[in-house]
């Protein structure tokens, strides 16, 4: 039954790993991995010296130091929150809600958040209500990767509690009973059972997403980026874009790529460390 799975992972994930050797060619599309030639270090040296590295990479950190900071503890809120509804319909009804988002891709999402934050949008019609000038919220740098984050966050709050909603399924109810006959209310309840319960599950998915930091997608990005955005919102993902695919730099592009994979390996190596030394929990 695993098969299927582990040939996916074989054919998908770890064959292509093989094709990062161009990172250390002048690789040309018609010679092939074969004939192109290996030039070791030089593209790396290059993306070092790129003048506007700097404010690429500061970008990407910037951006995912944010949705590390305020999107991961979101769904834990969440599923918390929906922990305690006790109206069955109403927390299904809830859940569907906040899972929809998932399901839309970032185009639709990215017409959607152009609209609502327009100058006729609802939002600059809230601003007009209380006597604010319209602003474009979208043509503006120090918006920019507040609305990444926030749509980050709409999007994916309610597919990433599902996991935390499981867990919590899991924690025998014995424990809150008898907490209840001590006297313990719903707070005292919540920080000494309900989130050292979820503590395994917890470390598990922030080891996970701290080791793909770098790894923001260029969907998002490239959906809100505008050239008056540019200079705030310009990752390492729209740079392989344009490097890459639209001019043909593929061996530069491969570089950046083992170099997010390099940095990616290296924090989840310390973070994991970190969180065996701490609380016990490790993926090792």
């Amino acid at each position: 039954m695993a098969f299927p799975g582990l040939l996916w992972f074989l054919l998908f994930r770890y064959v292509p790993v093989l094709g990062s050797v161009i990172a250390f060619q002048d690789f040309q599309i018609f010679n092939g991995i074969g004939d192109s030639p290996w030039v070791g270090f030089k593209h790396f040296e290059y993306i070092f010296t790129y003048s506007n590295l700097i404010d690429v990479l500061r970008n990407t950190l910037l951006i995912s130091l944010y949705q590390l900071v305020f999107g991961f503890p979101a769904p834990v809120i969440l599923a918390l929150m929906l922990n305690e509804v006790r109206k069955k319909w109403f927390k299904r009804s809830l859940q569907t809600l906040f899972y929809l988002p998932h399901f839309i891709s970032w185009v639709i999402i990215g017409g959607i958040f152009f609209e609502l934050l327009s100058l006729d949008g609802i939002v600059n019609g809230l601003v007009r209500q209380f006597g604010g000038e319209p602003i474009l919220f979208m043509q503006q740098p120090e918006y920019f990767r507040s609305i990444v984050v926030l749509s980050s966050i709409w999007k994916e709050v309610g597919w990433s509690a599902i996991i935390y909603l499981a867990a919590l399924t899991g924690i025998n109810p014995s424990l809150y009973e008898a907490a209840t006959v001590d006297g313990a209310g719903k707070w005292r309840q919540l920080t000494s059972i309900t989130l050292p319960s979820l503590l395994p599950t917890i470390m598990i998915l922030l080891l996970l997403r701290i080791g793909n930091f770098l790894e923001l997608g260029f969907e998002q990005i490239y959906v809100f980026l505008t050239p008056l955005t540019f200079s705030v919102g310009d990752i390492l993902d729209t740079y392989v874009f344009r490097a890459g695919v639209l001019e043909g730099n593929y061996s530069v592009t491969t570089a950046v790529g083992l170099f997010k994979s390099v940095v990616g390996f290296t924090m989840l190596w310390v973070g994991n460390y970190i969180s065996r030394k701490s609380t016990g929990e490790s993926l090792y």
